[in-house]
């Protein structure tokens, strides 16, 4: 099988079709390269077409500038049957100097998936760093934390019935 790349960088330029009203890079394509990086990185890991399962804890540290040069790393820091969880920052900075600041960072799920759309079994990711094992037990972490907010969250989503 192809595959077990665990971490990519896409690096680019911010343009001026990525700006705000207030003249910054806007959330949303901030958002979409965010889930470009996570589907080269999970279809680099596994081998296989993957789709986003869940995109949670996004953070914008800093804004981004129009013209900064963008890197959108990504990395797995978690693996299930189907399922990987990779760790994304976003860093920003003028291309001028070698100096990028954090500017976004969150957890994307992403599943592996066969030719009917079905989810689809993955290589296992096993941390060996202190870093790495430590991102993984956070990754844990997070997962039970999604399943309470979950849970609470199936409120919304059911319909309501009047009281009569």
């Amino acid at each position: 099988m192809a595959g077990k790349q665990r971490q990519i960088t896409l690096r680019f330029m911010a343009e001026p079709a990525d700006q705000n009203f207030g003249g910054k890079v806007h959330g949303g394509a901030v958002m979409k390269w965010i889930d470009l990086a996570a589907y080269a990185c999970a279809a680099g890991w596994s081998g296989k077409y993957c789709i986003t399962a869940y995109a949670g804890g996004i953070r914008f540290v800093e804004p981004i500038h129009v013209g900064s040069i963008v890197e959108v790393g990504a990395r797995i820091i978690y693996t299930g049957r189907s399922s990987m969880h990779i760790g994304i920052d976003v860093r920003a900075g003028d291309p001028k100097s070698d100096e990028k600041h954090l500017t976004t960072h969150c957890i994307v799920i992403m599943v592996a998936v066969d030719d009917v759309g079905r989810p689809s079994s993955v290589p296992e990711w096993v941390p060996e760093s202190e870093d790495d094992k430590e991102l993984h037990a956070a990754a844990i972490r997070l997962m039970d934390m999604r399943k309470k907010i979950g849970a609470e969250m199936e409120a919304h989503v059911k319909p309501h019935v009047a009281n009569s």
